[in-house]
């Protein structure tokens, strides 16, 4: 618990750090960590067995990020992002040269990397541009942040004070109906509180954000539990000690982020 709490408090820092020192602070930390956590990805997939092809995956998830990221910066059409699409593809040609009884499957979690863990990278960088295309502003990221953070306090002490009925309990045995409602209650508590503060949309919104957060939240660290008991795994990782991974820590953000994006820029523009 020592080691978990000591971790906790520095990666806290950082994260709030890194959205609230700039863009470019910004910007090139979530790079590096969608990077780091899609390595962790290819690494965890390959214990099963499958090779995706990780050199190819982590640059083009790179190039998809930088790109995706270089639409606020530079200002270039939306049609050169379509310069990642002979990157990506080239794993096709790679993989003929390869000798393997299951080349698609080295393919297809090729791609899944890039669906799971980049494209949720680059739309919760996207919330830093949401309000202005051009302009960063650290409200809407440091808002998800702190509603996610809420959402897992919350459900992890209501679900050990009265956890009683079981939410999923062949993915997550100690997940419980009551802790996920909990979770959900402190996230709208926190969405509440924040509304006084980033006053540039009403409450209800903030609200409706709290209540995705918490839905997809819990659904991604379910999905990512999923993933690990496939491959017999305990954690994705050992970057941080006491919790696991970078996929352990940020698997509610990977379902959350993209829902969230969409929300936000359906209702607000």
């Amino acid at each position: 618990m020592k080691t978990r709490a000591i971790t906790a408090f520095f990666f806290t820092i950082v994260m709030l750090g890194s959205i609230l020192l700039g863009s470019y602070t910004f910007t090139i930390f979530y790079l590096v960590l969608s990077v780091l956590a899609l390595f962790e990805f290819y690494k965890l997939i390959k214990n099963s067995g499958i090779r995706p092809h990780r050199n190819i995956g982590l640059a083009a998830g790179s190039l998809i990020f930088l790109m995706a990221a270089g639409l606020h910066y530079l200002e270039y059409d939306v049609k050169y992002l379509l310069l990642c699409i002979p990157l990506i593809f080239s794993v096709f040609i790679t993989e003929l040269y390869k000798k393997n009884k299951i080349p698609f499957a080295n393919i297809s979690y090729t791609f899944v990397g890039f669906v799971y863990v980049t494209i949720p990278f680059c739309f919760f960088h996207a919330l830093g541009f949401l309000k202005n295309w051009n302009e960063y502003n650290f409200h809407l990221p440091l808002a998800f942040l702190l509603m996610l953070w809420a959402n897992d306090t919350g459900a992890y002490l209501f679900g050990v004070k009265y956890g009683k009925r079981k939410l999923f309990e062949r993915h997550s045995p100690k997940k419980s109906w009551e802790g996920f409602f909990g979770g959900m209650f402190t996230s709208i508590l926190v969405a509440f509180g924040l509304s006084f503060l980033f006053t540039e949309s009403p409450a209800w919104v903030w609200i409706g954000m709290a209540v995705l957060i918490a839905s997809f939240g819990t659904l991604g660290d379910l999905v990512e539990s999923m993933l690990k008991r496939s491959l017999d795994t305990k954690d994705s990782g050992g970057l941080l000690p006491g919790h696991g991974g970078l996929l352990d820590r940020f698997d509610g953000l990977l379902l959350a982020a993209p829902v969230v994006y969409a929300y936000l820029y359906l209702i607000l523009y």
